[in-house]
């Protein structure tokens, strides 16, 4: 059985290798992979829609991951990499997503693959996990799910989540203007064991929170670190979920 995580593992390093990934003929992104030794699974993050895998955020979280033997692959979107402003199709976003796991599969040793991202990569994310299940990836991670736009309450970006057979981690902040969570947490409910909420109080979507909550965004950054490597090896506990296949 895989061993509890700790939060004083400051063992283990964060060096990332970087790398290149082509998606398709016209599209070659770039991508971060940290294996730290003794590293039990392998997370693959995609960033949010504003900001690319070197963002702070995300940097800091691969490194807190590390200190807990969780590996990861941090990757940019083509939009990101081209400098360009609006986000990619959807189309092009789940065929990104593909081709780093499948990189995944290949770089990480053998290990246990998780998917996932901040806002926009986890949303893609499950689009791509909804339509046709990755290969070898055992869960899904949500880092501030976009249920919504800030100020349009809707659901209706949730509802491929009903597709998704794997179990599910969404991290959510109470200030989360992209996510309400009187409508998430229902929606999520009515899912099942599959998923599993946890609120980060007083965090927004950039699980940012003020100086009055008594704490930092870096002990934030740590919880969140240690949520998701608990959660993991519950899931890595357990026999595989046996994935249905779209028909082409």
């Amino acid at each position: 059985m895989a061993s509890s995580p700790k939060s004083g593992s400051g063992d283990r390093k964060a060096t990332a290798e970087s790398l290149t990934v082509a998606i398709d003929d016209q599209h070659r992104i770039s991508g971060l992979l940290s294996i730290p030794a003794g590293s039990r699974a392998c997370l693959v993050m995609g960033h949010g829609a504003g900001a690319g895998m070197t963002h702070p955020f995300l940097a800091g979280l691969a490194t807190d991951l590390a200190a807990q033997g969780i590996a990861t692959l941090r990757y940019q979107f083509p939009y990101m990499e081209e400098a360009r402003k609006r986000p990619d199709s959807p189309m092009l976003a789940h065929a990104t997503i593909r081709a780093v796991v499948a990189e995944a599969v290949r770089r990480a040793a053998g290990l246990p693959l998780f998917a996932g991202g901040k806002s926009f990569g986890g949303r893609m994310t499950s689009q791509a996990q909804a339509l046709q299940p990755l290969d070898g990836v055992r869960g899904l991670i949500f880092l501030g799910f976009p249920l919504h736009p800030a100020g349009r309450p809707s659901i209706e970006r949730a509802r491929h989540l009903a597709d998704i057979a794997i179990p599910m981690l969404f991290l959510q902040g109470t200030r989360d203007q992209l996510a309400g969570l009187d409508l998430l947490a229902p929606v999520l409910a009515q899912l099942g064991n599959r998923t599993r909420l946890e609120i980060i109080a007083d965090a927004d979507h950039g699980f940012h929170v003020r100086a009055s909550s008594g704490t930092s965004d870096q002990a934030v950054r740590r919880t969140m670190a240690l949520t998701i490597a608990a959660w993991i090896d519950r899931i890595l506990a357990k026999r595989p979920i046996r994935q249905r296949r779209v028909a082409s």
